[in-house]
């Protein structure tokens, strides 16, 4: 069964498009942030970011790079925030919003028990990258 955004992407669900590629599409995301909230989502209807192919993953980052400077003009914010998160679709999606302040977009408080850790951490990490 496709995914509600190969459905816009096919057009069977109505958005408001504002960049489309062979390989991409962005719109507006219904439930804004901020004004000028986007999704950019690869055609390629895969649930996790990182099992794109190399080519789809490469094409979207372009993408989402290409909208960005696009939104940035656009709305005249100092910054593009990029959010990739997942949960909420099972197609992968970057989010892109507009940004003025850091307060303009939510951002979870410091964990005290990962801030403790740091160090193990980081040798869990490089024993996990080889």
């Amino acid at each position: 069964m496709s995914s509600l955004f190969t459905k816009i992407i096919d057009g069977e669900i109505p958005s408001h498009r504002v960049y489309e590629d062979d390989t991409t599409f962005a719109f507006l995301d219904i439930n804004p942030r901020q004004p000028g909230h986007t999704l950019v989502v690869p055609k390629t209807e895969v649930d996790y970011l990182f099992d794109l192919p190399d080519g789809d993953y490469t094409a979207l980052w372009r993408a989402v790079a290409t909208v960005a400077a696009g939104l940035k003009q656009a709305t005249g914010c100092a910054r593009v925030v990029v959010i990739v998160l997942g949960y909420e679709i099972a197609h992968a999606h970057v989010h892109l919003i507009p940004s003025n302040d850091l307060s303009d977009v939510p951002f979870p408080p410091v964990d005290e028990v990962a801030q403790a850790r740091l160090t193990e951490t980081a040798e869990e990490i490089r024993r996990a990258l080889g």
